[in-house]
């Protein structure tokens, strides 16, 4: 594209773009902590959902991709990733049959916690020719999908071992009811509790049987706990490899690496600026972006084509024309309101990548 080379300076707002130095520097955080650890990486791209980034993680050392949807996993294959995990489950005929031709071309595994989706992903392997993977999500705190631990689990693995199409990969668990907590000795705690159970159940398999190669888990604001009790085999934190506002303030050992860029539109009062950056731009729910070349922000608003800076005193330093960068609230939730992402390194852009992932919710 021909932004590629330009100075970041010369792209219209508003645009999401990411700092590659400290992506990098990120990445290496991460990978560096797993290796020492002895375990491997395969980063979650729900917020992420540009292949082009994808590809610098396993570049980095990620053995694959985890995916939030079978339309995610589908454009991590054309990108040319072949270890991807959907780690949530998939229901429904058509989406069966979608898996089932994914695993033609990638080592794809799908999450499940009940036995009423087996027959039919079964049935939708065996008429595709493929042995489609799966493992067990359990429910290890988070109350949200999953089996329970121990022998509901058990139970599960066996059904799917022994339902023709189907090979039973693991087990997986997100601990992220604990990825909030500020108490830290109370986090810790219950992120290796949480794991462990998801570990005993792995170990009950194999005792039982049933084959288990996968145990994953842990989030960017956990994985430096979960990753550290004995018998994890993956981690899936993805998101810090940009971080933002929410990963920052819960614990993530990485530094913001997304931002939004805008531009100032109008000085309508001296304690408020208004920008070109909006909600379908730079969300401000689940926590409020940050803006970094203002002091004294009492608050960020938006709506749907404005950001609303309201100042704790006057300020006049701040122009109409002049541009603000943002790290975003939440990079999951920023990320796919984007078309492009640009890649920068000092103050260049060295790639646009495109968010392809964009829409991919099914």
């Amino acid at each position: 594209m021909t932004e590629v080379g330009r100075d970041l300076a010369g792209v219209e707002t508003p645009f999401l773009w990411v700092d590659l130095d400290t992506m990098d520097e990120n990445v290496g955080v991460l990978t560096g902590f797993l290796r020492d650890a002895g375990v491997a990486w395969r980063p979650h791209i729900k917020g992420i959902r540009a292949p082009g980034a994808a590809l610098r993680l396993l570049d980095a050392g990620a053995i694959g991709v985890t995916c939030a949807t079978v339309g995610e996993a589908e454009i991590m294959a054309e990108a040319g990733i072949h270890d991807l995990l959907v780690a949530n489950q998939v229901v429904g005929e058509r989406k069966y049959a979608r898996v089932a031709a994914l695993r033609r071309v990638a080592d794809v595994k799908v999450a499940v916690d009940c036995d009423d989706t087996l027959s039919g992903l079964g049935r939708a392997a065996e008429a595709a020719g493929v042995q489609v993977g799966v493992v067990v999500e359990l429910d290890v705190g988070m109350h949200r999908s999953g089996v329970q631990p121990g022998e509901p689990a058990l139970a599960l693995a066996r059904r799917v071992r022994d339902t023709p199409g189907l090979r039973l990969a693991g087990v997986m668990g997100w601990e992220g009811h604990t990825a909030w907590l500020d108490d830290l000795d109370r986090k810790r705690q219950e992120i290796e509790r949480s794991i462990r159970a998801l570990v005993e159940t792995a170990e009950l398999l194999r005792e039982e049987g049933c084959p288990v190669d996968i145990v994953s888990c842990g989030g960017s604001c956990t994985y430096s706990v979960a990753a550290e009790v004995p018998g994890i085999t993956e981690v899936q934190a993805g998101g810090g490899v940009f971080s933002d506002v929410t990963y920052r303030t819960h614990g993530a050992r990485t530094r913001p690496a997304l931002f939004v860029r805008a531009t100032v539109t109008s000085r309508p009062a001296p304690d408020r600026i208004i920008v070109d950056a909006g909600f379908k731009t730079l969300p401000a729910w689940i926590n409020a972006p940050e803006a970094l070349e203002v002091t004294g922000v009492r608050e960020i608003g938006v709506s749907a084509e404005h950001g609303i800076l309201r100042l704790d005193a006057p300020d006049h330093r701040v122009r109409v024309g002049d541009v603000l960068d943002f790290i975003p609230a939440y990079g999951d939730i920023t990320v796919f309101l984007h078309d492009r992402l640009y890649a920068v390194r000092g103050g260049c852009v060295e790639h646009v990548w495109t968010i392809e992932g964009r829409g991919k919710v099914r």
